[in-house]
């Protein structure tokens, strides 16, 4: 039992080194965009080997454990958390990866400078992001609940910068390319905030046992 125990903390460590390297890439990402800068863009990319190394182990891990220990409980609930979340985590490395691509692109081309706040909209997706795995770690259940209803003001950034880009477009057709590019940016924004969301559910999930996907009246 003990053996087993160690284990578990092993691969929360593992989780958690990769939830790091996660954050970072989400950070750079928009970084790269913001100053318009290769080199943060090219460490996102360098990045990312690490990150899908580490989902094979820690899958491995994780079905080693399900298959040899035949947890029960709590612990059963932990190691099928665990390996949702860390499939999320590779999901949100691989949306950093997509936001860096367009941000080489526009790194390329002149700025265009439509009233859109992806700096702010990067901020909230990145406090999601921090604070579904900081509920994750402290197992806070009123954290994970945060988490969830702070994706709604997400939604509502993605949909004001939409709505000014594609305002921009018919104005300056000749940057449709560009506002595109930007476009894809705050897609990917939503779709990080997505999976942080995801990560939150699967904590209350560990902590209470309850299921709140699809269930959004019960998140208050």
């Amino acid at each position: 039992m003990r053996h087993f125990i160690e284990e578990l903390d092993d691969l929360q460590k593992e989780l958690l080194a990769m939830a790091g390297l996660v954050e970072l890439a989400v950070h750079e990402s928009v970084k790269s965009l913001v100053e318009r800068s290769p080199s943060r863009a090219q460490q996102v990319l360098v990045n990312e080997a690490r990150i899908n190394q580490m989902e094979i182990q820690i899958d491995e891990m994780a079905t080693r454990l399900l298959a040899t220990q035949q947890p029960m409980a709590r612990d059963l609930r932990f190691l099928t958390a665990a390996i949702k979340i860390n499939n999320d985590l590779e999901r949100m490395g691989d949306l950093a990866v997509n936001i860096v691509e367009r941000a080489l692109s526009l790194i390329e081309q002149p700025p265009i400078h439509p009233a859109v706040d992806i700096p702010r909209m990067a901020e909230l997706v990145e406090r999601m992001v921090h604070e579904s795995l900081d509920s994750f770690v402290r197992r806070d259940a009123e954290l994970a609940r945060n988490v969830l209803l702070s994706d709604d003001a997400v939604d509502d950034l993605r949909d004001d910068t939409y709505q000014e880009l594609i305002r921009f477009m018919q104005a300056e057709p000749s940057a449709i390319p560009r506002a595109i590019d930007l476009l894809f940016v705050a897609r990917n924004l939503e779709r990080i905030a997505d999976h942080a969301t995801n990560i939150a559910e699967d904590v209350l999930f560990v902590i209470q046992g309850v299921d709140v996907r699809h269930h959004a009246e019960e998140r208050r």
